[in-house]
C-alpha cells in the first residue's frame, strides 16, 4: 500500500459503505465483506491532475467538442468549464483506466480571464455526479496565448503590457463593484446591479477561489506575481515552464505551481527551456508542485510516464507520487478528503500489477468513492 503519506506498508484496506476508508494496515476484516486479493499488487490513492481541459475540449470531435476557449473576447471571468464538460468524452475513460481518478477542468488560455475552473471525478453520468468542488480557481493567461489570438483580431492585447493592463483594470472594476456591494448590505438603494463578470472577480478579491495563471516565461511569471501582490490575491502559477529560473522566490513566496506539460514538444517560444530539470529544482527549493499533462495536449493516462522521467532527471520517487497524489491535493484544497490512503478519506484508490512508475505498469482495479469503477482483471 503506497499511503503517499505514510510511507509503504503492507496489509489491507477496508472500506465503509458511504465510501470512505474505515482502516488501513493490520485491518480485521469484518465478516461478509467482500474481498478482493490485491497480493503481491500495489495500491494508491488515485492520481489527480490539477490542471486539464477533459471534458471541454473533446477527443476525436473536431471543432464540435472544442468548448475551451471564448476566444472572441478577452475578459470571460463568467464563463464555467463546469457548463461545457460532457461526461461522455472518451478522455474521460481513457484516463480513467490510467488510474486517473480526479482532475481540475479549467478553460483555456486565449483569454486575458479566462473563466472559472471545477474539480471532477473521472466518473459518472452527468457532470452533476462528477462535480468534487465547483468552484476552484478563476483562470487567467499571460505570455503568448492572448497577444496571438487577439492581435489576429486587430484587438487588445497584442502585447504583455495590454495583458497585464487588462487584468489590473477589470481587478479595479470588481474592487469598485464590491464597494458598491457592501454599501448595499447598508442601504439596499445602493445596492448595484448583478455583474456576473465582476461577481467571479470578487470572489478572487475576497480570496475565495485564486487565480489560476497560465505562465510558461519566467516574465510572464514574475508579472502573475506581482499582480497577485499589488490586489493581496492568492495566485497558482500554471504550466511554470521557466520555474527553475526562479525556484527560490516561488519559494520565499510560497506560491504554488502546476508544472506541465514537459511530455510535449517545444511547440512555441516560451517553451524554449523546457525540462523535467524544473521538477527536480523546484523540489530542491522547496516549492509545492504537481504535474499536469494540459490535456488535450499530452493524453491525461500518461501523467505516471512523466513522474517516471522526473525521477529519471532526479526527483525522488516519493516526491514523483505525491506530485500526482497528495500534492495536486493541497494545492486544489481537497488534501482532507484526497490524495493519500488515510482513515476518513475518500476511497479513490487504484490497484496496480507493480510499481505504477514502471512504464509497463498495468491499472487492475479503479475504485471512485469506494465503488469498483474499472475493473481490467
Amino acid at each position: 500500500i503506497y499511503t503517499i503519506t505514510n510511507g509503504i506498508i503492507h496489509g489491507s484496506v477496508l472500506i465503509n459503505d458511504d465510501g470512505k476508508i474505515a482502516a488501513v494496515g493490520e485491518v480485521s476484516l469484518p465478516e461478509g465483506v467482500l474481498v478482493i486479493d490485491g497480493q503481491e499488487k500495489v495500491l494508491m490513492p488515485g492520481i489527480i491532475d490539477a490542471h486539464s481541459h477533459v471534458g471541454i475540449m473533446e477527443e476525436g470531435r473536431g471543432w464540435e467538442g472544442n468548448d475551451v476557449n471564448e476566444a472572441v473576447d478577452p475578459i470571460t471571468p463568467h464563463i464555467r468549464a463546469l457548463d461545457g464538460i460532457n461526461p461522455e468524452d472518451e478522455g474521460i475513460k481513457e484516463a480513467l483506466a490510467g488510474g486517473i481518478t480526479a482532475a481540475c477542468v479549467l478553460p483555456g488560455s486565449a483569454n486575458v480571464i479566462g473563466g472559472e475552473g471545477v474539480i471532477v471525478r473521472m466518473h459518472g453520468r452527468c457532470v452533476e455526479e462528477m462535480v468534487i468542488k465547483e468552484s476552484i480557481g478563476l483562470k487567467v493567461a499571460f505570455g503568448e496565448n492572448p497577444k496571438r489570438v487577439y492581435s489576429g483580431q486587430k484587438k487588445s492585447p497584442s502585447t504583455r503590457m495590454a495583458t497585464a493592463a487588462l487584468l489590473r483594470e477589470n481587478l479595479v472594476k470588481a474592487d469598485n463593484y464590491r464597494n458598491k456591494l457592501r454599501k448595499g448590505q447598508v442601504d439596499p438603494e445602493k445596492a448595484p446591479e448583478r455583474d456576473l463578470r465582476l461577481e467571479s472577480l470578487v470572489k478572487v478579491l475576497n480570496k475565495e477561489i485564486p487565480l489560476r495563471a497560465h505562465a510558461h516565461r519566467m516574465d510572464d511569471i514574475m508579472t502573475a506575481i506581482r499582480i497577485a501582490e499589488e490586489f493581496d490575491l492568492d495566485i497558482v502559477i500554471e504550466h511554470c515552464t521557466d520555474g527553475h529560473k526562479i525556484a527560490d522566490i516561488l519559494a520565499k513566496k510560497n506560491i504554488k505551481a502546476i508544472v506541465g506539460p514537459t511530455l510535449s514538444t517545444r511547440s512555441k517560444v516560451e517553451l524554449k527551456d523546457r525540462s523535467f530539470d524544473t521538477l527536480v529544482t523546484l523540489w530542491k527549493a522547496g516549492v509545492l508542485f504537481s504535474i499536469t499533462m494540459d490535456h488535450p495536449v499530452i493524453h491525461l493516462e500518461n501523467l505516471p510516464v512523466a513522474a517516471a522521467l522526473a525521477v529519471k532527471a532526479g526527483l525522488p520517487e516519493e516526491e514523483a507520487l505525491k506530485a500526482l497524489t497528495i500534492n495536486p491535493a493541497k494545492i486544489l484544497g481537497i488534501d482532507d478528503a484526497y490524495g493519500s490512503i488515510e482513515v476518513g478519506k475518500v476511497a479513490d484508490l487504484v490497484l496496480w500489477n507493480k510499481n505504477p512508475l514502471e512504464i509497463s505498469s498495468i491499472v487492475e482495479k479503479v475504485f471512485i468513492n469506494g465503488e469498483l469503477v474499472y475493473n481490467n482483471k
